[in-house]
């Protein structure tokens, strides 16, 4: 398995891409998660475009199990936010099988 990109690399290689300076690139990419992350909480939604959107959804409440016990529990409503990874992106890393 390849090494990971980490955050510091992905800064400096995006600045390089766009030819501007690493602090440059480190504002604009705090920018647009804290852009999502609001947008997510006031709309429910936030279009990342090119990349995906981040949805907040509503998970009612349910009955489990203990795997340990084996007991029934109550587990309560919440909220979550889930990625859907845009068709393009999906297609460019794992390309549909032809037929």
């Amino acid at each position: 398995m390849a090494a990971k990109l980490t955050q510091s690399q992905f800064i400096k290689k995006l600045a390089e891409t766009v030819g501007v300076t690493t602090k440059v690139a480190k504002a604009l990419t705090t920018a647009y998660a804290d852009l999502a992350v609001a947008e997510t909480k006031k709309n429910g939604v936030a279009v990342l475009p090119g990349v995906g959107r981040l949805v907040r959804v509503d998970r009612k409440a349910r009955l489990g199990r203990n795997p340990a016990t084996g007991a029934t529990i109550k587990i309560p409503a919440k909220k979550v936010v889930k990625f859907r990874v845009a068709k393009a992106v999906k297609d460019a890393i794992v390309p549909p099988k032809k037929k």
